[in-house]
């Protein structure tokens, strides 16, 4: 990675973001010949100075709490996610200098991260591929549109990514949930072991707990070492042993000498040239000094996030795109999908009081779907995934004990409570129209750039989920002997989840789409989405590891499409 290029330049490739999708087409595309531009709005992150999984409380001025008065004054959106703590709420915008809108009825929280690696230091680590249950369901039920892929075509790119950033799971053999290129499981702790083996006698294949599947590492990888188990993997990783962009892709990409990384770039639009039908480069704005910036480049791939790359493209106004580039079919900005969340059940689980865990394992259990696999349910279509886990209660009492030295640490461990679970359901979100991005007609952001008005809301179907969720978690916890079973229903808004996807989906047919099964656009096909913008439906598993496969696929594309001269 080098330093900062000039104002202009000329480049075969410009990545716009350098997060989950960015890195890999950073990758993907030096790997393969190109000279390439990655530009990043935010800073440089210098894992030695930035990462702060090891700080402990007591050395931080609030020791944890943070100062929230300072948080909600300048993050009052993104400090309503746990992430953005003390430790780490300099990875997430100031909401005043990134600002957007919504209707005072239909909120929605957008949690962004601007700066070198993007929400790749900050994301679940969660990876599940998704299964022809996931990518025929537009078509089977009428909703949406189709997407122009299957899982034939996306699992070799599947394989391709989970070979690169180490995977570790268990197969199970489960059609609706494909197994991958897994390193060693982590291991589940015996009161998860109860509820597995509880819920093979009850349901047997119908209803399967698994560990999860995370890129985070079991064993060495790449020159990368194995999890420690210290936990707070959010923080960062000095040993690099959760997958991110700076750990992985983008030194991959730096070791090609093709790249050159422009952090504090804010891309405010693509420039299209109405002489070839072509995009020619972007006009982006120096973060520190204001300064306007343009670049050139053969070929675009905007992976800035889903409601981010919406942003530029319907920016980009030119005669023949009055309402955004890529947009003759009016669906850029449209279709916005986020997670349904944050309902489940907990419980207490009576024995093994004589057992307890090792470390901090940052990884919990998995419930791979069950709803609409095999039996249509009568109130809902698709379906949910449980994700959880088991612990001893009151081992973070020594918070607000006094004491310290070796009888203190012991009795912490020593006097533990019972065995609690929790299942809490990741759901799928429908595609609906009225669920949509535009620019806003007078609100800018700090850099001039149009701000977002944004309106998304769960609908029928997603609440019925909610409501399932907790219905079929006290069901599995019932039957694995918990007491005290409580369910929940947090009623969490839109964006919270941070799986925000579909502004600018993949289809077959240019009138309803924006992107076709290559994720080009269907206008201008020197312009490649790979973020979650391009997503047609949502699934229900977490979807990173699918848009790293898609950005792998494209970029493979893109190349050969490049040496055809077809772009």
């Amino acid at each position: 990675m080098s330093a900062p290029e000039p104002t202009s330049g000329k480049y075969d490739a410009i990545v716009v973001g350098s997060g989950i999708s960015g890195g890999w087409a950073a990758k993907e595309l030096t790997e393969r010949g190109l000279k390439t531009l990655l530009l990043e709005a935010g800073p440089p992150v210098v894992p030695e100075r930035d990462y702060v999984e090891h700080v402990q409380d007591y050395s931080l001025p609030y020791h944890g709490y943070g100062n929230r008065r300072k948080l909600k004054a300048a993050q009052p959106i993104q400090s309503q996610t746990g992430a953005c703590d003390e430790w780490v709420s300099k990875w997430f915008v100031n909401d005043h200098e990134n600002p957007y809108e919504n209707d005072a009825d239909k909120p929605f929280l957008w949690i962004r991260g601007r700066h070198v690696g993007g929400r790749s230091l900050m994301w679940g680590r969660q990876v599940y591929r998704w299964s022809d249950l996931d990518f025929e369901a537009n078509a089977k039920e009428g909703i949406g549109v189709d997407w122009p892929i299957r899982y034939a075509d996306i699992a070799p790119w599947y394989s391709h990514v989970e070979k690169f950033i180490g995977v570790s799971g268990q197969a199970e053999g489960l059609a609706q949930l494909p197994d991958g290129e897994f390193l060693p499981p982590m291991q589940l702790n015996c009161a998860e072991l109860q509820v597995r083996d509880s819920m093979r006698k009850r349901w047997g294949r119908e209803r399967v707990l698994t560990i999860g599947r995370a890129a985070i590492l079991t064993q060495p990888h790449l020159g990368r070492a194995a999890c420690h188990y210290c936990g707070p993997c959010w923080r960062g990783c000095i040993t690099q042993s959760y997958f991110n962009s700076i750990g992985s892709t983008l030194p991959a990409a730096a070791a090609t000498g093709r790249l050159t990384l422009r952090p504090n770039s804010v891309v405010a639009e693509v420039l299209y040239d109405p002489r070839t039908s072509r995009a020619s480069g972007v006009r982006a704005v120096d973060a520190d000094t204001m300064e306007t910036l343009e670049y050139e480049a053969r070929v675009v791939f905007l992976c800035a996030s889903a409601l981010e790359s919406a942003r530029i493209l319907l920016n980009s106004k030119s005669a023949r795109f009055p309402n955004g580039l890529g947009n003759s079919s009016g669906e850029l900005g449209r279709n916005i999908m986020d997670h349904p969340f944050g309902a489940g059940a907990e419980a207490t689980l009576p024995g093994m009081e004589d057992h307890k865990t090792f470390g901090n394992r940052p990884n919990g259990i998995y419930v791979a779907r069950f709803r609409n696999v095999t039996d249509k349910h009568p109130k809902f279509v698709r379906g949910y995934g449980f994700q959880g886990g088991a612990s001893r209660a009151h081992w973070d009492r020594g918070a607000r004990q006094k004491g310290f030295g070796a009888a203190f640490k012991n009795s912490l461990l020593r006097d533990l409570g019972p065995w609690q679970v929790w299942l809490g359901g990741w759901g799928e979100c429908l595609p609906r129209a009225d669920n949509y991005c535009r620019l806003h007609p007078t609100l800018k952001d700090k850099w001039g750039v149009p701000a977002l008005h944004i309106q998304c809301t769960f609908g029928p179907n997603e609440r019925e989920l909610l409501k399932d969720m907790q219905v079929t978690a006290a069901e599995v916890l019932e039957a694995a002997g918990a007491k005290d079973i409580h369910t929940f229903n947090e009623e969490l808004e839109p964006g919270l989840c941070i799986h925000e996807m579909g502004t600018a989906r993949m289809g077959r047919d240019p009138k309803t789409s924006v992107l076709n099964g290559w994720n080009q656009a269907h206008d201008v096909p020197n312009v490649f989405v790979t973020d979650g913008a391009c997503m047609t439906s949502s699934g229900n598993q977490n979807p990173s590891i699918t848009y790293m496969a898609l950005t792998a696929r494209a970029c493979d594309y893109a190349v050969e499409q490049l040496k055809r001269g077809q772009i």
